[in-house]
């Protein structure tokens, strides 16, 4: 598939790929809402909030979206994305309107956690769009998915403030602004569910067995499932300790909320064995079994990239600003390129992938170009023109959004039936980079060398991509490698499809 392609409206998997990121787009719109608005909502809250309350509800805002990505990932592979996208759009709306007109400290905080869940939304487009692209295009169309939906963020941060003044104004003119950001996003969720279908051919729509937990091929696997599990629940964990840091809980509530977290973990990991346990002892045929360290090298590979994304660009205004004393306006301006390469990068980084005859290693290049990348803004000094340290920023966006499209470009295809919960994980593991880097962050002396750690994490995926990442089979086909176990799921779907018919 080329650029030009995406004109051709006429083709449904072209409208399913508009309609779907477009979808995304207002999901992250919604998502990243308050950030630009924060300063008015301190200002005209009469004092009761402060700019350390906006920190914490910053915190709160991706908490949940962690397993909120897991949990719904299972969800759209049995119910299938468009009904998933539909729920979660719908609902979601719910907490917006709260949040924009709650006038406590908790209400905020309950409607920012709740809000936090519509992060899932980007897995779940990765799976439509899998299920409405070949293998040979599906690197393009997924960054296309990816890069413009995740434009949302930035395009939150350019409107609703022209909405808050130009539409409502006054002292609550932010909160009418969010409730109609919340009315656009039921409305948006409604259409979706009428114009795009689960694939070209809803009947051969392949679910899988289990939504409880992912199926794996070997023992060995099943111990690494849990072992990658753990991290994902326990990072909410930091998340705790921030809320308790900032006054919200006491010390009674944060250790209840320790113990529900621990009590999630040991449920998961009993949920992973009472799956496949009875699959293990029968047998998984040989045709049925996928690489699970794929699926590591993938974890590993967002954590890096879309995880240093989001750190990164809360942090950038301020760097630029303190080096070499720019204005705010100035600074904010020019960070803001590391975000805005986003809608060209990351597409390329699929286009690239579909392009190259191994899509595995494009994704080991994207990766060692991050660590390269990294490298060199950590030896940025206040001596460096300024326009060269922007070329070196710009560089390692380049990557890094890069990055993030090549490993969705492979994510679809490590196991066909299983995509939602594969692309559920890796998202989450986006997510736990992004507050493994933020506390990194606040430990780092400097920001060079929050850089340099950052170049760290990057070389280690680079590792684990050589010697755990597998080139999925069928990587440049015209169809989706089928098991005999899938073949089998997606008779008795027929069967009980027609049957209702």
């Amino acid at each position: 598939m080329r650029f030009v392609d995406l004109f051709k409206v006429q083709s449904p998997e072209i409208r399913a790929l508009h309609f779907t990121w477009i979808a995304f787009f207002i999901c992250f719109f919604t998502w990243f809402n308050m950030a630009p608005l924060a300063t008015t909502m301190v200002k005209e809250s009469g004092g009761w909030l402060t700019f350390k309350d906006i920190k914490l509800l910053t915190v709160c805002n991706v908490a949940l979206a962690i397993p909120a990505r897991i949990f719904i990932g299972m969800l759209h592979d049995k119910y299938g994305p468009r009904r998933c996208y539909t729920a979660l759009m719908v609902l979601m709306a719910i907490p917006c309107i709260v949040f924009a007109f709650g006038d406590t400290k908790a209400q905020l905080v309950i409607a920012r956690l709740f809000l936090g869940l519509i992060g899932a939304s980007f897995s779940i487009g990765i799976h439509m769009t899998a299920l409405w692209f070949k293998p040979k295009d599906i690197g393009f169309a997924e960054g296309i998915y990816g890069g413009w939906g995740n434009f949302g963020a930035a395009g939150a941060a350019m409107i609703i403030p022209w909405i808050a003044i130009s539409f409502f104004g006054g002292p609550d003119g932010w909160r009418y602004a969010m409730a109609a950001n919340a009315m656009v996003l039921m409305a948006y969720g409604i259409v979706y569910y009428f114009v795009v279908t689960d694939g070209p051919d809803t009947v051969k729509y392949n679910v899988t067995r289990q939504t409880l937990a992912m199926e794996v091929g070997t023992r060995a696997d099943m111990i690494k499932l849990i072992a990658v599990t753990v991290p994902l629940f326990g990072i909410l964990a930091v998340v705790v300790w921030k809320i308790y840091r900032g006054g919200f809980i006491g010390a009674g509530g944060s250790i209840v909320a320790y113990g529900v977290i621990i009590a999630v973990i040991i449920y998961q990991i009993i949920q992973i064995i009472r799956v496949n346990r009875p699959i293990l002892d029968k047998g998984v045929p040989e045709d049925d079994k996928y690489p699970f360290g794929s699926v590591i090298a993938l974890n590993s590979a967002y954590f890096v990239t879309f995880g240093a994304e989001l750190a990164v660009v809360s942090m950038l205004p301020a760097f630029f600003e303190t080096t070499w004393a720019l204005s705010p306006a100035k600074a904010g301006l020019i960070a803001s390129s590391f975000a805005f390469l986003n809608i060209i990068a990351r597409p390329l980084g699929g286009y690239l992938s579909d392009r190259f005859a191994d899509r595995r290693l494009v994704l080991v290049v994207f990766m060692f170009g991050i660590a390269f990348g990294f490298f060199l803004m950590g030896l940025i000094t206040e001596a460096w023109p300024i326009i060269m340290a922007t070329a070196a920023m710009i560089f390692c966006s380049f990557f890094v959004q890069g990055g993030s499209g090549a490993t969705f470009a492979m994510v679809p295809m490590v196991k066909r039936r299983l995509t939602g919960q594969i692309s559920g994980m890796v998202g989450a593991y986006g997510i736990v980079g992004a507050v493994v880097f933020t506390v990194v962050y606040a430990s780092a002396e400097t920001a060079n060398q929050f850089f340099f750690l950052i170049s760290g994490a990057a070389c280690l995926s680079f590792v684990i991509c050589m010697l755990m990442l597998k080139e999925p089979h069928g990587s440049f086909a015209d169809e989706y490698h089928l098991s005999s176990v899938d073949k089998e799921i997606r008779r008795h779907n027929n069967t009980v499809k027609k049957g209702n018919g």
